[in-house]
């Protein structure tokens, strides 16, 4: 496995024995591990790392877990990035406030390695279904990891190399918005000769491939930031959207 095909997690303590001691054994397990050690930095971070989980303290310098995660759900492009708290606070009360701003679980100090990799384990099953199975889901989308098959409600969805890449990275972010320059990064790689229009490119054949049986599209253009992988509303169709990229693109 690639670097770039890890499941990255953003480790953020200010504790530095803890966070060697978190790091080691993470990336023991096979993560990609990038770290942080105050609130500020945590949120530079999540913007330049695009982490698939944040393992976030509780208690840090310059600005707090708590606020951290409040501001990261109120982020469009962060909404949707699971957030295990990680904190010496015991009491019902601090872990229903964790959870309360977005914390999708809350682990409490002290903690072994063990339990907190269980937890990061359970988390991605539960969030990020798609970072742990051999078969994607969403919408009547099924990709199948091991045969490089895809239907859509039952009907065959041929794909090229590229768009099957493309696909099962908007399968392990489903309804988050991903900029151009992101999807450069995590489906290219670092190809300094892949223009961002050639993103443009490959989201047209791959919503070509997808609406063949003129099926709502599932792939929502936000202008000015990306795309999203969403089940869309009733109202609308694939046509529309199709032209809509297809004049935009040309």
């Amino acid at each position: 496995m690639t670097k770039s095909m890890k499941t990255r997690i953003l480790l953020v303590e200010d504790e530095l024995p803890l966070l060697a001691l978190l790091r080691y054994n993470l990336e023991k397990e096979g993560y990609d591990v990038e770290e942080a050690t105050d609130g500020d930095e945590a949120l530079i971070k999540v913007a330049e790392y695009e982490p698939d989980l944040i393992l976030l303290d509780w208690m840090l310098p310059r600005l707090s877990g708590l606020e951290v995660c409040r501001q990261l759900r109120r982020n469009t492009q962060t909404r949707n990035i699971p957030v295990i708290m990680l904190t010496a606070r015991s009491e019902e009360n601090d872990k229903v406030r964790g959870l309360e701003a977005g914390a999708d679980d809350y682990v409490s100090k002290p903690f072994s390695p063990n339990e907190l990799l269980a937890r990061v384990r359970a988390v991605l099953r539960r969030i990020r279904p798609a970072l742990a199975e051999d078969v994607l889901t969403y919408g009547g989308l099924v990709m199948d990891l091991a045969t490089y098959k895809v239907t859509r409600d039952g009907r065959s969805v041929h794909l090229g190399p590229t768009e099957f890449k493309l696909l099962k990275h908007f399968l392990e972010h489903p309804g988050r918005v991903l900029s151009r320059d992101h999807i450069l990064n995590r489906v290219w790689g670092n190809d300094i000769n892949v223009e961002l229009r050639t993103v443009d490119v490959h989201i047209r054949r791959l919503r070509i491939a997808l609406n063949e049986g003129n099926e709502p599209d599932v792939i929502r253009t936000v202008r000015a930031a990306g795309y999203a992988l969403e089940i869309p509303a009733p109202a609308g169709g694939a046509k529309t959207a199709l032209a809509e990229e297809a004049s935009r693109i040309s």
